[in-house]
């Protein structure tokens, strides 16, 4: 059971810890660390670059389970669409999600249930045709 819940769920998770303790200014513009280029521009690495890199990751990941046909990927779809209505919900009524990460990884999980639903359709209309195939020869 526990593969069948979303990935997409941990970057919504650290974001609250971080978003709700965290209180002042910005907690996703903290700068992390800077390193000057060869050009001279100086490219600087922030506390949200790091969480959207973190929520990437874990898109990767559920797109690679929707690859793989098991008995949670029906699970696993109805989990990440209800993380998808948590992060769309949260975006539009709370204050610390008003920002452009909470966007992105708003999208990412958007991704995440595009991705799962279109690959999972893929492989079972697949699995059909391989089937119709084999019980014709």
């Amino acid at each position: 059971m526990l593969q069948a819940i979303p990935l997409t769920i941990l970057p919504l998770i650290l974001y609250n810890l971080v978003g709700y303790t965290m209180s002042g200014a910005d907690p996703w513009a903290t700068q992390l660390f800077s390193v000057t280029m060869i050009s001279g521009a100086v490219w600087s690495l922030k506390l949200g670059d790091v969480l959207i890199l973190f929520a990437i990751a874990m898109l990767f990941v559920e797109v690679s389970k929707a690859a793989r046909a098991s008995q949670n990927t029906i699970s696993n779809h109805v989990l990440s669409t209800i993380v998808l209505i948590v992060y769309v919900v949260e975006f539009i009524v709370a204050g610390v999600a008003a920002q452009s990460v909470f966007l992105i990884l708003t999208a990412i999980a958007l991704f995440d249930v595009i991705a799962g639903f279109s690959i999972t359709i893929k492989t079972a209309t697949r699995d059909i045709s391989l089937g119709h195939n084999v019980d014709a020869v």
